[in-house]
């Protein structure tokens, strides 16, 4: 799984009007320039790892178009014992990928997709990419699953064939919402906070069946806030609540926030400590208000536009995540304490 352009942009998590695959960050990026550079450097590049003489091989599915046959897929080339699988290489997948590839210089990470669109971006940034449905012959040690639920018709499968790539070794992570608890009066919930019940919902069925396979298997799950980012794109909740300018929704409701660098380097701190079986939960600990934060956005200077008001007084409550168990247990700490913080960096 929140957009910028040139101005600071939020994730749709921030609207409660909005789909469910918008709220899992199903995103439509149009980065920039600036954005895509820090993917650019030159010491990004696949380097091949030879801990392990086990080659990889591939039968792609006939159900993707491609040839029914064995065949060798000579840029996956050697697995090694660092080596990582990124199922949904999207924007944190990429961050994820970075963060990986600076802690294990000489590994190699590979990305799955549904399509080939992107197949060239992942090659130009050090990610060898293959299609959702070709098997291989070997497992990965580290597999990260950042595929939204927005494209599948079956996404608890889709992470059970994820599974299947995973060696059971270093750690699968599964990255969630916070959309499976169960608290809508802006109360307090961490961690070990209630669920929703199945059947309540569909859009939090189908994210408690997904974690629920991940728990069997041994992988971890990471329940992540909102996500934004910085000044490359330009799409969000709170550039529709500034171009509206009065929005029919309560000001009260509690927001949670994570920027996608966080997100990224938490779920890479989390990966290296090889836990199984594990909840996780990632947020700023700092729970705005929609009006707080359109109070921010506006105060910011950074929009020419200023919102007005919300009118709302009947859609649900929000929650107030509380991430310090997952800190204490992992050893992590954000880079941005605050979307406040945040905004004052820029």
């Amino acid at each position: 799984m929140g957009t910028l352009g040139s101005t600071t942009t939020l994730s749709p998590y921030f609207s409660s009007k909005l789909s469910f695959s918008s709220s899992f960050h199903r995103l439509r990026f149009s980065a920039s320039r600036s954005f895509l550079s820090i993917f650019r450097n030159p010491s990004f590049r696949a380097k091949r790892s030879v801990s392990t003489d086990t080659r990889l091989r591939v039968s792609a599915s006939s159900t993707l178009g491609a040839p029914n046959e064995e065949m060798e897929t000579s840029s996956f080339g050697l697995v090694g014992e660092n080596d990582l699988l990124i199922v949904g290489p999207g924007v944190l997948g990429r961050l994820v990928a970075e963060k990986w590839r600076e802690e294990h210089p000489g590994c190699q990470i590979y990305g799955q997709t549904m399509t080939t669109d992107h197949h060239d971006e992942l090659v130009k940034i050090g990610i060898n990419p293959s299609l959702k449905g070709v098997k291989t012959t070997h497992q990965f040690p580290y597999v990260i699953f950042c595929a939204p639920p927005s494209r599948t018709s079956d996404y608890p499968a889709d992470v059970r064939l994820a599974a299947s790539n995973w060696s059971g070794e270093g750690s699968f992570l599964f990255t969630s919402s916070s959309a499976p608890f169960d608290c809508n009066d802006n109360g307090s919930c961490d961690e070990d906070g209630p669920v929703v019940p199945i059947g309540r919902s569909p859009r939090t069925d189908v994210l408690l069946n997904a974690e629920k396979g991940v728990l069997e298997f041994g992988g971890c799950v990471l329940r992540l806030a909102g996500l934004y980012i910085s000044f490359q794109i330009l799409e969000g909740a709170h550039v529709y609540w500034l171009k509206k300018g009065t929005v029919e929704a309560r000001p009260d409701h509690i927001l949670n926030l994570i920027h996608y660098e966080d997100a990224a380097s938490l779920a890479v701190a989390i990966l290296k400590k090889k836990r199984h079986g594990q909840i996780f939960l990632g947020c700023d600990n700092h729970p705005v208000s929609r009006q707080e934060l359109m109070d921010l956005v506006n105060k910011s200077g950074k929009f020419s536009k200023k919102f007005e008001a919300f009118t709302g007084t009947s859609d649900p409550l929000g929650k107030r995540l509380n991430n310090s168990k997952t800190r204490e247990e992992i050893g992590w700490q954000p880079k941005y304490p605050s979307f406040s913080q945040f905004l004052e960096s820029i």
